[in-house]
């Protein structure tokens, strides 16, 4: 099954959206409710769709001509990070929604306090749960760098991406424009065909 234009284009435009939250968060002063509080947070969402598209690419393409070992391990980077999308797609609507609600920040941390104080909501929204996204991206890019059908310097593009936006979310401009130098020609390339081994999709050193 070959990529339809919109997966492709997610390649590209999901690095995009997290830069374009990140800078939008910089420039939201107040980081409070309003429009860049608004618009920032649906980029987040926009981003995390596109991710879910790009992970479901980069799994196709693990899976081609692999054995039950290879599959398996697609599997589970695939389904760690949809979980991970999951989590961030919760926070970014509790965000959303919190900002709709309030009149100003004050009014939004207690609404957040009390979402936080449901039993489970704060790991697996806030803490674990997000952190599983990045799990499974780093696990696909990596499987496949390990099968020599991406170059080696891409998993370590994207881990260095990761570690920048988990020092300070001021970064994550930065860590959407790494990303995007990984993932963006791989749009371009990760078609899904069913081509001989030596013409795959990705090719060594792409």
């Amino acid at each position: 099954m070959s990529n339809t234009p919109w997966q492709r284009t997610a390649f590209t435009a999901g690095p995009l959206f997290i830069a374009a939250y990140g800078l939008i968060r910089l420039a939201d002063q107040k980081r409070g409710p309003g429009f860049a509080w608004s618009l920032g947070h649906l980029c987040l969402l926009a981003s995390v769709l596109c991710f879910v598209a790009v992970m479901l690419g980069l799994r196709r393409v693990a899976v081609h001509g692999a054995g039950r070992a290879g599959r398996w391990l697609a599997g589970v980077g695939t389904g760690v990070g949809l979980l991970g999308a999951a989590a961030v797609t919760v926070q970014a609507v509790i965000d959303l929604v919190a900002g709709f609600l309030s009149e100003d920040r004050e009014a939004m941390n207690e609404i957040f306090h009390r979402v936080k104080d449901h039993a489970g909501v704060e790991p697996a929204v806030y803490t674990v749960g997000p952190l599983l996204f990045y799990v499974g991206l780093v696990l696909l890019v990596g499987q496949l760098a390990a099968l020599r059908r991406i170059a080696v310097w891409r998993p370590a593009v994207v881990v260095a991406a990761i570690v920048a936006m988990g020092v300070s979310l001021d970064l994550l401009p930065l860590g959407g424009l790494l990303f995007l130098l990984v993932f963006a020609p791989l749009g371009r390339q990760t078609d899904g065909k069913e081509h001989r081994p030596r013409t795959m999709s990705l090719p060594t050193g792409s």
